[in-house]
């Protein structure tokens, strides 16, 4: 007889996440031992019910899914990560690998899929949507240095330079440096269009 693969869902949505766990339940070999809302909760559900695969919406409150997923790889590298989106946005790829994912899906792939994934990263197999890897294929790396990404992230909400410096421990003119360097690479005229560009992209 086959053990049961423990998995967590992560989804703020709970419409969606008690459907996927619905859905996964319909499973013989698939049980879903916990359901968080937050990307902070991520880390100490896993610890606490000893998960297989933990899959991971992106947009979460607390944290993302790829910080989560990062969280948890590096906590617990022997479970397995599968990041879901709703959003074809192909950096989102790259940064979900980078975290340690071992699978990149849709959402709204069909469940199926969700639950032949699952079984495939545990047998050490990696997953990852055709269309997002061809998207990020052609796409090309993200230009932005990590720096830059955290002061971009960080003057999303609006905040002047001198707010910015502050809350980053940095000279107001090292901020307007990197988002001046920002604004160039992305080839737009602003930092609200840089901020705009950089998360269609993936690349915050």
């Amino acid at each position: 007889m086959t053990s049961t693969i423990k998995v967590l869902l992560a989804e703020d949505q709970s419409m969606v996440r008690e459907a996927l766990a619905a859905l996964l339940g319909l499973e013989d070999d698939i049980e879903v031992v916990a359901q968080v809302a937050r990307g902070d909760e991520v880390l100490a559900a896993v610890g606490a019910h000893g998960v297989d695969v933990a899959l991971l919406d992106i947009e979460m409150p607390g944290c993302t899914g790829i910080e989560a997923a990062a969280r948890v790889h590096r906590e617990y590298p022997a479970v397995k990560l599968v990041v879901l989106t709703t959003f074809g946005r192909p950096g989102y790829l790259r940064s979900a690998m980078e975290a340690g994912a071992d699978a990149f899906l849709v959402k709204d792939a069909p469940a199926a899929q969700l639950a032949a994934a699952v079984r495939k990263v545990l047998s050490g197999e990696r997953v990852i949507d055709p269309t997002l890897a061809a998207a990020a294929l052609a796409e090309g790396a993200n230009p932005l240095t990590d720096r830059e990404r955290e002061v971009l992230r960080a003057a999303a909400d609006g905040s002047t330079n001198a707010e910015l410096a502050k809350a980053l421990h940095l000279s107001q003119g090292t901020v307007r440096n990197y988002l001046s360097t920002a604004i160039q690479k992305l080839a737009v005229r602003n930092r609200a269009e840089a901020v705009r560009i950089a998360r269609e992209k993936g690349w915050l």
